[in-house]
């Protein structure tokens, strides 16, 4: 059922603000949409990318002196729709500062059929791979 044409895929990229979460999210619920997803894969598709576009608005540049971007990629592979969320921030670093209660990961672990997290350490920002098996339908 995937409506897209081969190879065809979405890259977005945003500054790194709260303002600009929703749209990342419903850009990716469009996509997801397109590829065959249906209402219940674009729920969980929706959570998953709201809370690693959040994760990275909220921690990749945590003092506010720097801002950056937030990138969402999607395409779709072998039945499956494959997102990257990634920004150029500090990296995955311990903070006391933090006012999330942790949940955001194994939130995305559980809507996702598979998900990687890479630090790009020494380099700059993190990547959150997610995956996600598209029922037939």
């Amino acid at each position: 059922m995937n409506v897209l044409e081969p190879g065809s895929g979405l890259n977005e990229s945003r500054p790194a603000f709260p303002r600009y979460i929703a749209p990342l999210r419903r850009a990716v619920v469009e996509f997801a949409a397109d590829a065959g997803a249906d209402d219940l894969q674009q729920e969980d598709i929706g959570l998953a990318i709201s809370e690693a576009v959040s994760n990275s608005v909220i921690h990749a540049y945590p003092d506010g002196s720097i801002r950056g971007d937030v990138t969402v990629e999607a395409w779709t592979d072998l039945g499956r729709i494959v997102v990257i969320v990634s920004d150029d921030g500090c990296g995955m670093v311990p903070r006391s500062d933090s006012h999330g209660l942790g949940l955001g990961i194994p939130l995305i672990a559980r809507v996702t059929e598979r998900v990687e997290i890479e630090d790009r350490s020494p380099g700059p920002g993190v990547c959150v791979r997610m995956t996600f098996a598209l029922r037939d339908g």
